[in-house]
C-alpha cells in the first residue's frame, strides 16, 4: 500500500503525456504526442499480451507520435491494472518497463510489488534487492525485502515511535542528511531563502537536541527546514505525525484562524465551558499571534505565500497546536473580553474535520445555472490523468459548454476553490474553452511534450463574461491555470490570494532518513506556464479580496459567491 501511494505522489506532476480531442481541436501542435497509456485503456477488450503487441508495433512504426519516453505514465498504467485486482495483468506490463527501461530502479520495485501480490516471494525478493542495489535510497525496496525475509516481524507503531528517543548522533546526522538531501534534489532550493539562512536554521535545530529529545520533537524539526525551502511539493505528509497523536494531547477545540484571529467553531467537550464563535487570545499563557506563527513557519508553501499555510493550519490545527507547543497534558485558554483562564476538558474521541462551508456541489465536478444568465461552473480539482480518468474530465467540461452555449448564457462563474491541482492536460483542456487565441501553456524550455506548441482554442469556445473564484487552497496546476488566466486577462478574478502561481517545482522524490525513518518528498523538476509580469514569491492575487468571515463558517453561508452574484448584477 505504501508503495502505491509513493507511485502516486510521484505522479502528480510528472506531466502525464496529451491525448488529442480529434473532433473538436482545430489543429494540435506537432509537438504535441498522444498518451500510449490511454491507447491501451481504450483498448482493453484485447488480452494483456495483445495490449503489449500493441504498444511494441506503435513505437516500432510511430515512435515520435507517442510519448513512450515517459515512463512514469506507463507505470501508473500498470499500477491502474494492480488496484483494479489484475495482478498477473499488471505483471506483464511491469515486465514491459523493465524490458523498456533496464537501468531503471523504480521499474524493478515496481516488478517486485506484483511478484509479491501473486505471492511469488523469491521472485519479489529478487527484483527488490536489484532495484536496491541500483538506488539505495529506495526505503520501499529496504521494506519489503525485510518484509519478505522476516514475516513475523511485529514493526513499531505509530504510537511506541512517537515517543521513541534516538542518540543526539542519530538526530544530528539525519539533520544533516536531510539539509544535505533537499540542496541535492531540488532544483530551485534556494530560490526564496539564502544558503547562509537555510544553514543557519539547521544548525539551530541540531543545537536543539538532546539527550531527551523524543521522535515527535524531532520530526517538527524536520517540518521548519523542509518548509524553509518555500515549496508546496516539497513537504511530509502530516497525516504521519497526527496518527500517533494520543487523544489527550489532541487540542480540544475546533478552530479557525480568519485574519489573524482564532475562533472556536465547535466546542467539542467544553461546550459547558466555551460558545461557538469565542475568539481565542491566549493558550497556555503564550499569544494566539505568535503560535500560529511558529505554526507557519512548520508548514511548507510556494514562495510567500500565507493563505495556503492558513488552510493548512485550519485543518490541521487540533494537532498542530501540541506540537507547537510541546505536548503540553492540559490547555488553558483566555477568550476576548474575559479576564478569567478557562482549563479545558480533554476530547473524548478523534475530532472529524470540516470543511470551511458546505460546497454546494457534493463532487469535485459541477454545473449549476444560477438563473437565465448565469452559470456555475465548479471544478475542486484538475486531478485527472490520460492513463486514468482524464476523458471523465473532458467528458463534463464538453458537456457543460455545449449547455452553457445552447442556454446563450452570458456570465460563468467558475469555482476553483479546494482545487489542490492535478494534469496539465486537464487545465488545458479548459483553458481551449476560454481563451480566444492560440496560447502556449508551459514555457519552451518545459520538458513537458504536453505544454510544448501553441494550443487552439475550440471552435465552440465561450464568448461570454468570466469570473474566477480563488483560495488559498489552490495549489500546483492550479497556480498554472489561473496564472495563465490573469496574464490574458480572461475574467474577473475574486477571493483570497490563491495558493500556488505560475512557477511550481514539480514532481517528487521521496525520500526516508537512515536512522529516525522520518519520511519526506522532495521536488525533483520545475514546472513554469509562460507568463510574464508575475511575482513567482506570492500567488495570483485577485481583482477584489473577499477573505469569508467566522459568519460563514457557522452559518453556511458562502461570502465570495455571493459577492460574484453582486458584481454581475451591477455589471
Amino acid at each position: 500500500m505504501k508503495k502505491i501511494l509513493v507511485i502516486f505522489l510521484m505522479s502528480f506532476l510528472f506531466g502525464c503525456q496529451n491525448h488529442k480531442n480529434e473532433a473538436q481541436s482545430n489543429s494540435v501542435s506537432m509537438q504535441t504526442k498522444n498518451s500510449i497509456s490511454q491507447v491501451l485503456k481504450e483498448n482493453g477488450h484485447l488480452t494483456i499480451n495483445e495490449r503489449i503487441e500493441l504498444y511494441k508495433q506503435l513505437k516500432d512504426k510511430e515512435p515520435k507520435a507517442y510519448n513512450f519516453e515517459n515512463k512514469d505514465e506507463i507505470t501508473m498504467y500498470g499500477y491502474g491494472l494492480l488496484w483494479e485486482n489484475n495482478p498477473k495483468e499488471a505483471l506483464e506490463v511491469f515486465k514491459l518497463i523493465v524490458e523498456q527501461f533496464p537501468d531503471w530502479y523504480n521499474a524493478y520495485d515496481s516488478l517486485g510489488e506484483a511478484y509479491f501480490n501473486l505471492n511469488e516471494m523469491d521472485l519479489a525478493l529478487k527484483n527488490y534487492e536489484k532495484s536496491l542495489a541500483m538506488n539505495p535510497d529506495n526505503f520501499n525496496a529496504e521494506d519489503m525485502i525485510e518484509r519478505i525475509k522476516f514475516p513475523y516481524k511485529k514493526p513499531i507503531t505509530p504510537a511506541e515511535k512517537f515517543a521513541k528517543v534516538y542518540s543526539v548522533e542519530d538526530y544530528k546526522a539525519d539533520l544533516d542528511e536531510l539539509a544535505n538531501k533537499l540542496l541535492e534534489v531540488h532544483p530551485n532550493a534556494l530560490k526564496f531563502i539564502s544558503k547562509e539562512d537555510f544553514w543557519e536554521t539547521v544548525d539551530e535545530k541540531k543545537a536543539s537536541i538532546s539527550q531527551n529529545t523524543t521522535y515527535a520533537e524531532f520530526s517538527w524539526h524536520c517540518r521548519e527546514i523542509i518548509s524553509n525551502i518555500n515549496c508546496s511539493h516539497t513537504s511530509s505528509n502530516f497525516t504521519m505525525d497526527w496518527d500517533p497523536l494520543p487523544i489527550a494531547l489532541l487540542f480540544p477545540l475546533d478552530v479557525r484562524c480568519i485574519n489573524n484571529r482564532l475562533y472556536v467553531i465547535d466546542a467539542c467537550t467544553n461546550t459547558n465551558k466555551i460558545s461557538v464563535s469565542d475568539e481565542i487570545t491566549k493558550i497556555n499563557g503564550l499569544s494566539v499571534q505568535d503560535i500560529v506563527a511558529e505554526i507557519y513557519d512548520h508548514i511548507p508553501s510556494q514562495g510567500h505565500i500565507e493563505t495556503y499555510k492558513r488552510h493548512q493550519f485550519n485543518y490541521w490545527a487540533t494537532g498542530m497546536i501540541p506540537y507547537a507547543l510541546n505536548f503540553p497534558k492540559t490547555y488553558t485558554i483566555q477568550i476576548e473580553g474575559q479576564q478569567e483562564l478557562i482549563t479545558l476538558n480533554p476530547l473524548d474521541a478523534y475530532p472529524s474535520f470540516k470543511e470551511p462551508f458546505s460546497k454546494p456541489c457534493p463532487d469535485d465536478l459541477c454545473l449549476d445555472f444560477k438563473d437565465a444568465k448565469t452559470a456555475v461552473l465548479t471544478i475542486s480539482s484538475f486531478n485527472y490523468y490520460p492513463w486514468n480518468n482524464l476523458n471523465e474530465f473532458k467528458d463534463f467540461i464538453d458537456n457543460s459548454f455545449q449547455k452553457i452555449n445552447k442556454r446563450n448564457i452570458s456570465n460563468v462563474i467558475i469555482d476553483l476553490r479546494f482545487n489542490g491541482g492535478g494534469s496539465p492536460e486537464s487545465s488545458i483542456h479548459l483553458l481551449k474553452y476560454l481563451m480566444d487565441k492560440p496560447f502556449q501553456y508551459f514555457s519552451s524550455s518545459h520538458s513537458y511534450s504536453t505544454g510544448k506548441g501553441a494550443h487552439q482554442p475550440y471552435k465552440n469556445n465561450y464568448k461570454g463574461k468570466l469570473y474566477f473564484l480563488i483560495d488559498g487552497n489552490g495549489n500546483s496546476t492550479t497556480g498554472h491555470f489561473m496564472a495563465l488566466a490573469k496574464y490574458h486577462k480572461l475574467g474577473i478574478i475574486i477571493g483570497e490570494e490563491l495558493g500556488s502561481n505560475q512557477f511550481c517545482t514539480a514532481g517528487q522524490t521521496v525520500l526516508r532518513l537512515k536512522n529516525t525513518k522520518f519520511q519526506y518528498d522532495v521536488a525533483n523538476s520545475t514546472s513554469k506556464v509562460l507568463v510574464t509580469g508575475l511575482d513567482d514569491s506570492r500567488g495570483i492575487l485577485p481583482d477584489y479580496e473577499v477573505v469569508q468571515p467566522i459568519e460563514d463558517y457557522l452559518n453556511n453561508h458562502d461570502s465570495v459567491k455571493e459577492f460574484a452574484y453582486k458584481l454581475i448584477n451591477k455589471h
